[in-house]
């Protein structure tokens, strides 16, 4: 494989682009969150249907990944990139000017779109390398991508406070603009083995469907990110009603949990090569599982403040940087000649898991009842990550990591 040069076109992409274009949906999920009240109050729209601006978009990236894994299996990971972002960025314009709530959720499910950057880096990392560089390697890009969804909260409740909730929209609009000059510029086709037709490549998810290991690292996967997916879903509520953040506080606490992810990403992007995917995903979902058990402590004890509810969330945000970059690598390596196909499916099956959770987190959530609803339905999604983690470390051989 060449080597990859910077702003070229005939090459692989530099990391730093895959990185840009994966962070494109994270800021796109997570940047107006601190809003949610501003937004339901400026449409004059209950709470749950705004909170539908989350779960909406979740459950259309995951629809939309079960066709662009194949599209690019069979076209190429560069134009279909390309026409994705384009997309993105038109829903991203209609988002800025929405006149009604129910035209901002249309916009919203264009700008799914996105979701192209995360799933197709994962197909042009595995285009490249092994499995366990793979784990590595998207290790690294998570880890740079999670800067986004850092500061973004925090940002978005500056921009909330100071110009308004469209600012927010404003700056996605600006960053997906940049993406989409970026991956013109330097993203290179890596994909040389195109499959015939895309029907055809839409039958091969009946031969991952049948694989045991796929439904593993699937299951993992959608078990961990469930539990990030459910603090999406509940953590604004928890913050400004519970709490009495304001929208700048929440979104300064909210980077707790991407620090913490951060940091995961780090630890998978250094020792992923020499430990193990499987033995990385484990350690991950142990620490996700302990930090939502100390927040949970803290609420029996009768301790409820911003800093006993966000420090422990910071260690999801760590597990789930340590488990999510191997379960995806697991997930592109069990058919590699399919890896756009189960980059797609695995995807939609993780983001599908999550706008469930984001949902049921929403919808269990009142002034009266407490932030132990979210909390127990995030533990039971950690919980469920051990399962499939530990049947593969009991049934896959060293020979079926590589």
């Amino acid at each position: 494989m060449i080597p990859p040069r910077f702003l070229n076109k005939t090459t692989p992409p530099h990391l730093f682009t895959l990185v840009i274009a994966t962070a494109t949906g994270a800021l796109t999920m997570n940047i107006f969150l601190p809003s949610l009240p501003a937004i339901a109050k400026h449409y004059q729209a209950d709470y749950a249907v705004v909170q539908l601006i989350v779960s909406l978009y979740l459950a259309a990236t995951g629809t939309l990944q079960l066709f662009i894994g194949p599209a690019s299996d069979r076209y190429g990971r560069r134009p279909v990139m390309l026409t994705c972002f384009v997309v993105f960025i038109l829903g991203s314009i209609g988002a800025l000017f929405a006149p009604t709530i129910e035209t901002l959720l249309a916009a919203r499910i264009l700008q799914a779109f996105s979701a192209s950057g995360m799933v197709l880096s994962r197909a042009i990392v595995r285009d490249t390398v092994s499995t366990d560089e793979a784990a590595s390697r998207i290790g690294y890009i998570t880890m740079g991508m999670s800067v986004v969804p850092m500061i973004g909260p925090f940002i978005g409740g500056l921009l909330d406070e100071y110009y308004g909730w469209q600012a927010s929209f404003l700056l996605i609009l600006l960053f997906g603009t940049l993406a989409f000059a970026l991956i013109y510029l330097d993203l290179g086709e890596t994909n040389k083995n195109r499959s015939a037709h895309v029907g055809g490549q839409i039958r091969s998810y009946l031969e991952l469907v049948r694989s045991a290991d796929f439904w593993c690292y699937t299951l993992t996967g959608g078990f961990a990110s469930g539990c990030f997916f459910a603090f999406l879903g509940g953590g604004p509520y928890v913050a400004t009603v519970m709490l009495g953040l304001s929208p700048s506080q929440y979104g300064m606490y909210f980077a707790l949990m991407s620090v913490g992810y951060m940091a995961g990403n780090f630890v998978s992007g250094r020792f992923s090569r020499d430990v193990g995917i499987n033995r990385m995903m484990l350690a991950g979902n142990i620490v996700t599982a302990l930090g939502i058990f100390i927040a949970l402590a803290f609420i029996f004890a009768g301790i409820f403040t911003p800093l006993s509810f966000f420090a422990p969330i910071a260690m999801i945000g760590i597990g789930n940087g340590m488990a999510l970059p191997n379960a995806n690598a697991g997930i592109v390596s069990v058919r590699p000649r399919l890896a756009g196909a189960a980059s797609g499916l695995g995807g939609a099956l993780q983001i599908g898991a999550g706008a469930g959770m984001a949902s049921l987190a929403g919808a269990l959530l009142s002034p009266t009842s407490g932030p132990v609803p979210l909390l127990i339905v995030m533990s039971v999604s950690a919980v469920g990550a051990l399962f499939p983690t530990l049947y593969l470390l009991r049934q896959v051989r060293p020979s079926d990591q590589s």
